[in-house]
């Protein structure tokens, strides 16, 4: 389950699925992604992928941003795009899917030694680029082996962080190399900004991810408030779940206000993209803060118009 928030056109699904665009696009305004591998099934092709990064709530940043910048983010959504699929595709045995992923960090290795890459091949312009750190791009893909490996339930507050690390903040580390920041200011960057994204992320899909067998809630928080069930549907539907939540949202607030600290210095890069990332799941956190967590839910999504304001504001005037 990797990141990525939804306006309110577009219906909740059981995994991040992204928002339709928020303004008229041209083809010539999307870069070309190659196809990494035309014969293989498990692959989408270009116009999918395409498609699927058109839909995100953040195109209309990405489309602010210069053209190589640009490419090399729609790379990058690509590939966690992928890699996603994969470990939420429950209609796949889980060691198939484990062998898929295992193909990917066999792509993801010759990609960087510099040999056919096989489906990363699309990645390559942007890693030579920007030096992309494969390091990272294997962090993604062991967070999507903790999914494929069983269903992650409530965990323990050290796993969820280590889960949070690698679906979230490890793409934030690959962003802010293409942000261009310096190491220290991208680094803590990636690591606060990408866990209160994740945080958010699951405090609004509960009940998606109830659904598929799945309740990232931290067991210390769930006993803390006598909630000591694993199992998905029964945790969610006491009452109580209202005061775990919050004690989650109050840590990824930390998350954002620390995450703010680093944008206020400053530093240097292009900032507009993880500005505009905080200020939308920022919205989306605090406006079911409001509406609070007890059954029944209603799951808070951002308008056009809303997002739009978003954009204009954090684009204006940083």
């Amino acid at each position: 389950m990797t990141i990525e928030p939804q306006t309110e056109s577009k219906p909740a699904g059981s995994k991040p699925a992204g928002s339709k665009p928020t303004e008229a696009k041209s083809a010539e305004s999307k870069p070309a992604l190659a196809d990494p591998a035309p014969s293989d099934p498990g692959i989408p092709d270009p116009a999918t992928l395409q498609a699927q990064i058109a839909a995100s709530s953040f195109y209309a940043a990405m489309r602010l941003m210069p053209k190589a910048e640009r490419a090399a983010m729609f790379a990058i959504y690509a590939f966690c795009r992928l890699v996603d699929d994969i470990a939420d595709d429950g209609t796949r045995p889980r060691d198939a899917r484990a062998v898929e992923l295992e193909r990917w960090r066999t792509d993801l290795a010759a990609l960087h030694a510099g040999q056919p890459a096989g489906r990363a091949a699309f990645l390559a312009e942007a890693v030579q680029r920007f030096g992309l750190r494969k390091a990272d791009f294997l962090a993604v893909i062991d967070g999507m082996e903790m999914d494929v490996a069983a269903d992650i339930r409530a965990p323990d507050l050290a796993t969820l962080d280590l889960y949070c690390d690698r679906v979230a903040s490890a793409v934030g580390r690959l962003s802010t190399c293409v942000f261009g920041m310096d190491d220290a200011p991208g680094l803590e960057l990636a690591h606060h900004l990408g866990r209160a994204l994740q945080l958010s992320n699951i405090l609004r899909d509960l009940d998606e991810d109830a659904a598929i067998g799945r309740l990232y809630l931290p067991r210390e928080l769930l006993v803390a408030e006598g909630i000591t069930t694993t199992d998905p549907s029964e945790a969610i539907a006491d009452p109580r779940i209202d005061s775990t939540c919050r004690a989650l949202a109050e840590r990824a607030q930390e998350h954002y206000a620390a995450a703010e600290r680093v944008l206020r210095a400053r530093p240097r890069g292009r900032l507009l993209a993880p500005r505009l990332m905080g200020a939308v799941y920022r919205e989306i956190l605090e406006k079911t803060q409001a509406l609070g967590w007890a059954p029944p839910r209603q799951r808070v999504r951002i308008g056009k118009p809303r997002l739009l304001w978003i954009v204009a504001r954090h684009g204006l005037f940083g």
